[in-house]
């Protein structure tokens, strides 16, 4: 392993001093080595130097100032980490992390690099002091590679890890910050797996002879009820960009007929709004749609259903019912049709 850290990064990318920013949220985690990598990297982007300073066991420089100068024209850095491996030895485990990062000049030229971390956790059940988990040693070489797949298929003498999956990776990050997707804190890893499909199509500006576009559609399980779970869904684009769908329904105004909720007498859309999830949903890979049944009281009562179609690029709504009668017996009205249009 390279005994050369971080601050070859900064050498490299050095070239005129940027304004202060602090606009990343603040990562302070050593629960485990891509979290403590992610520390490290949030810290130099928030431009705190010796808080960057504090995660290595060995000073990465002469001194926080120098090691401060040396991304003296960095703007902002953002890193990717790969799946770590784990050696027990002498009540120490180490991990070995690869590690991918970009680097934004003051310029705006981007520069990428990429290696592995040696990361050393003490056992906490032997010795009288206690040593947080801490960056040992590491070295990051500039690569051409892109950013996006520049992350290292081996550290060390270990064996290769499989490809690394940019676009899942990104989407999980996103999954993981949704307030919505309480299990995605609590569930087990089998129910976390996502579902993925991936969708071939061509815009109506593309032509003939240009290969058809492949997008990837994720759906991951968000929280789940007496009668109802939901879902979060993201898509990947053919340049590998990772964005959360929301998803068209109608805003409806029930109106019953007097006496209670067993009749309805009218309703109607008054607007539209847009969610982050969907209830009880499904996607077709045949017909390219999702569905979605959110019940609003009982398995066989009031409900909601909703269609939604792949075209272009997106998710169209083109079909919703509401069932708003709590009658016991299944009997939607369409409330929007547009599930024949070209």
């Amino acid at each position: 392993m390279r005994s050369a850290l971080v601050a070859s990064i900064a050498i490299a990318t050095v070239s005129a001093t940027p304004a202060l920013a602090q606009d990343a949220p603040y990562l302070d985690d050593r629960s485990n080595a891509a979290s403590l990598v992610r520390s490290l990297y949030n810290a130099i982007d928030r431009k705190e130097y010796a808080r960057a300073w504090s995660y290595f066991a060995e000073p990465p420089a002469d001194s926080v100032d120098a090691y401060a100068k040396g991304y003296a024209n960095t703007d902002s850095v953002a890193v990717r980490v790969g799946k770590p491996r784990e050696e027990g030895a002498a009540g120490s485990i180490h991990y070995e992390l690869p590690v991918a990062v970009s680097a934004e000049q003051a310029t705006g030229e981007f520069k990428t690099f990429a290696g592995c971390y040696t990361i050393r956790m003490s056992d906490v059940t032997i010795g009288e002091t206690f040593e947080p988990m801490i960056i040992e040693r590491g070295g990051l070489d500039p690569t051409e590679e892109d950013f996006e797949k520049a992350l290292p298929r081996r550290c060390g003498d270990w064996p290769e890890l499989p490809a690394h999956d940019a676009a899942l990776e990104t989407a999980k990050e996103l999954y993981a910050r949704l307030d919505r997707c309480n299990l995605s804190r609590t569930a087990s890893p089998d129910e976390l797996a996502p579902e993925m499909h991936e969708i071939g199509f061509r815009y109506a500006s593309d032509t003939d002879d240009q290969p058809e576009r492949m997008f990837r559609l994720y759906r991951f399980l968000c929280s789940r009820g007496a009668y109802n779970e939901s879902h979060a869904y993201f898509i990947a684009d053919d340049d590998g960009e990772v964005v959360p769908l929301h998803f068209a329904q109608p805003t409806v105004d029930v109106r019953y007929v007097e006496g209670g909720e067993e009749k309805v007498e009218s309703i109607n859309v008054i607007g539209f709004s847009t969610y982050p999830y969907l209830v009880n949903s499904e996607y077709d890979p045949d017909t390219l749609t999702i569905t979605s049944h959110s019940r609003w009281r009982g398995l066989g009562d009031a409900s909601s259903t909703g269609k939604w179609i792949f075209r272009s690029g997106q998710f169209d709504l083109v079909h919703y019912e509401v069932d708003a009668s709590y009658d016991g017996e299944i009997n939607g009205e369409v409330v929007v049709n547009y599930d024949e249009a070209p």
